[in-house]
């Protein structure tokens, strides 16, 4: 009898326990990520994670997410795919079915669409968080996808303007022979020469691969360009350049997007190699009030560098979160619905502010450039709006950039970075 009573109490209790683990995973927000973290884009990959487990950490510590009076918890669960499309939708489906993911992160742009063939699926939807500068991706018109950087049309276009301002003519092209860079190709070369310019050669290279570009530098530099448009994965970059300077050129570089100054230079132990460029900011030198908390946060809790890809997950993690407490709910399409809502995020929540959405799902968050002198000294960054229809929205935005609550800056006497208005040419996302 007692025997009985102890099975009984027992089956009683694993019931109980399993109500439990239930209850506990419905009172869960998960978001997913599907990228490289091993082999030769890991380092990347290992980025953008860290930036959504820090989002994940800060908003458990600071009550988790709120649904009609419920207390939710942001949970991230990551697969790696090796940068291979295929692996990337089996994880998807895998993050969507077993653990119930609302949003995917993926950073690769390559991976992004066939995951955008899938996400609309009747009773497997999920939002795709595209953490991709392709001005061709949002186009597609999926009703289900978030992209999170500015489009680098946008930077194509700053950066022509920049070299014809320098007085460059000619430019050569050595970049990474994916779709993206066939794509960074065509648009700085339509900028370049409707302003004027030359371009003098093409030379694409494998920089996931490949540490030897001499035969490309050798050939652009045979059509004696006065500027070159360069770049890949940072740490390629960096060796671009070196070998460039190491082959006798002395001209001025434009990076794509994907090279980041900040760890070319960690790479190099100087600007000074990179005189004479321009490319995006350094995400340190974001004037946003909540950098230095997030860069010590940041270092006090991962390894490798702060970088963009840190960032920028980070406030798309946040944005999702809002997305959910704006809904009322964890249902996919509600919460795509109200991830206009989720805005504006200003610079005392995250380093790189948002300030809405565009019609077509991209982030409205301003373009950061930097330029190194021709002493190899990092000039103050620039931020410029893209997506302003008037000048009294532009003036807003402006202010709210500035505002010492945002801006960090308290000295009445400190510059201020400067906030530019630019009609971008060729975004048609309103």
């Amino acid at each position: 009898m007692k025997s009985f009573k102890m099975v009984g109490c027992l089956a009683m209790l694993v019931v109980a326990l399993c109500f439990w683990s239930n209850n506990s995973q419905a009172k869960d927000v998960v978001i997913g990520f599907t990228g490289p973290l091993s082999g030769p884009a890991a380092e990347y990959g290992l980025n953008c994670v860290n930036g959504l487990d820090m989002a994940v950490k800060v908003i458990n510590e600071r009550s988790g997410i709120k649904v009609k009076g419920e207390n939710y918890e942001m949970k991230l669960v990551k697969y790696d795919d090796q940068m291979d499309p295929t692996k990337a939708v089996t994880n998807s489906r895998r993050m969507q079915e077993q653990d119930h993911a609302i949003a995917i992160f993926q950073d690769i742009t390559a991976s992004d669409y066939p995951m955008m063939n899938i996400n609309t699926e009747k009773g497997h939807e999920f939002i795709v968080m595209a953490y991709t500068s392709s001005p061709a991706l949002p186009k597609k018109g999926n009703p289900l996808t978030v992209t999170i950087p500015p489009t680098f049309s946008i930077y194509a276009e700053i950066e022509a303007k920049w070299a014809i301002a320098k007085g460059y003519k000619k430019a050569g092209v050595i970049v990474t022979n994916e779709v993206y860079g066939v794509e960074w190709t065509d648009f700085f070369s339509k900028y370049f020469q409707k302003l004027g310019g030359t371009i003098t050669a093409v030379k694409p290279a494998n920089m996931y691969t490949e540490t030897d570009f001499s035969a490309q530098i050798t050939a652009v530099l045979a059509t004696k360009p006065d500027v070159m448009l360069i770049g890949g994965p940072s740490a390629t970059s960096a060796l671009m350049v070196e070998q460039s300077r190491n082959l006798g050129y002395k001209g001025g570089f434009c990076f794509i997007d994907q090279a980041q100054i900040d760890q070319m230079n960690d790479v190099l132990k100087s600007y000074k190699l990179m005189h004479d460029s321009i490319a995006v900011g350094t995400v340190q030198d974001l004037p946003s009030a909540c950098t230095k908390w997030f860069e010590k946060y940041f270092k006090e809790h991962y390894k490798g560098m702060y970088t963009w890809e840190v960032a920028l997950h980070y406030g798309a993690a946040l944005a999702v979160a809002k997305a959910v407490e704006a809904a009322g709910s964890t249902d996919v399409l509600a919460v795509r619905k109200a991830f206009p809502k989720a805005y504006p995020l200003l610079g005392d929540q995250i380093p790189a502010t948002v300030f809405g959405m565009t019609a077509d799902g991209r982030q409205k968050m301003m373009c950061s450039t930097q330029e190194v002198n021709k002493d190899g000294k990092l000039e103050p960054p620039k931020l410029e709006v893209w997506w302003a229809k008037t000048d009294k929205e532009f003036e807003a935005i402006r202010k709210a950039v500035q505002d010492p609550k945002n801006s960090g800056v308290t000295d009445p006497k400190a510059p201020l970075t400067p906030v530019i208005r630019m009609k971008a040419e060729d975004y048609k996302g309103d």
